[in-house]
């Protein structure tokens, strides 16, 4: 039980894994991230970004050109946690269909 528990200690919060999930696909810049997860602000992205940095789960690429890009790609442990992410798609899409049926 630790090890989920150290697990939803780095994965924690509403965010995370939607970023993650948004990055299995292709590096992404900043602004097309904040266009991408839907309700999330400036201020929490720029964290969770760092937050991700910092636990190596993705690495953040400066180029020099100008103006100055910043995009993010998932690191190798970060790409560890695609089959994680599709699972997770894949059950929510089969529990919403559920609840569809259910009339919730």
């Amino acid at each position: 039980m630790r090890a989920i528990d150290d697990t939803l200690d780095i994965l924690s919060g509403k965010w995370k894994l939607a970023i993650i999930a948004r990055l299995c696909h292709q590096p992404m810049r900043y602004s097309a991230l904040l266009r991408e997860v839907t309700g999330i602000s400036g201020k929490v992205l720029s964290r969770e970004l760092q937050d991700l940095e910092t636990n190596g789960l993705i690495v953040r690429h400066v180029a020099t050109s100008k103006p100055l890009t910043v995009t993010y790609s998932l690191s190798e442990t970060g790409r560890s946690l695609t089959a994680l992410t599709d699972s997770l798609a894949e059950w929510g899409l089969a529990h919403r269909a559920r609840m569809m049926q259910a009339g919730n």
